[in-house]
């Protein structure tokens, strides 16, 4: 007698809790895309070494904020506030100077960040020849220049003037506009331009 396999199909139901609802992502807008910041200082020199890693969270989130604002389509020099809070958060609390560049397009929005000297507690050496070069290559057409002071005094030095003198003289050789020299501490940011240095 030959014996036929049967087949038993059952039904088993399982219920599962409702997953909780995910509140949407806010979407950015396509033109609000974060500004790329070079040679940010982040080793055991620079104040964020000391910095728990909240705190850094919070001053890299910071600076993402205020780095999309000055991305986008408004005039980023409508709004100098707005650079100074973004290079008080690089800038104002390193322990050695830094002389920095931020780089705009045609229309004065932000197109990247660079550190691009440093030096000791006093002073840095600033070559023309490299922002130039580094301006070139970001294809700016403007440029904000930066650098902090450590001793705590946002308060141009002659040396600062000379230097902002001989940057604009080299970038306007290959039509890059120098709009201010800002300068950082701890506490505060001092334009050059709003001062009439420039």
């Amino acid at each position: 007698m030959q014996t036929s396999p049967t087949t038993t199909t059952t039904t088993t139901t399982t219920t599962t809790a409702p997953r909780p609802r995910k509140a949407p992502a806010r979407r950015q807008p396509a033109s609000s895309k974060p500004l790329p910041a070079y040679n940010v200082a982040d080793g055991a020199c620079s104040f964020r070494h000391t910095l728990t890693v909240r705190e850094r969270t919070a001053l890299d989130r910071a600076l993402d904020i205020v780095g999309r604002r000055m991305s986008t389509d408004d005039v980023v020099y409508g709004s100098p506030a707005a650079v100074k809070h973004y290079l008080r958060l690089q800038l104002g609390s390193e322990p050695a100077e830094h002389f920095a560049v931020l780089f705009l397009d045609s229309q004065h929005r932000a197109i990247a960040f660079e550190r691009m000297f440093t030096g000791t507690l006093t002073q840095t050496n600033v070559y023309p020849r490299e922002v130039a070069r580094a301006a070139l290559h970001h294809h700016a057409a403007a440029v904000v220049l930066a650098h902090n002071h450590p001793g705590g005094s946002a308060q141009p030095s002659r040396a600062d003037e000379a230097l902002t003198q001989q940057l604009k003289a080299a970038l306007a050789l290959v039509d890059v506009r120098v709009l201010d020299h800002i300068i950082v501490s701890g506490t505060e940011a001092l334009s050059m331009a709003e001062k009439g240095l420039m």
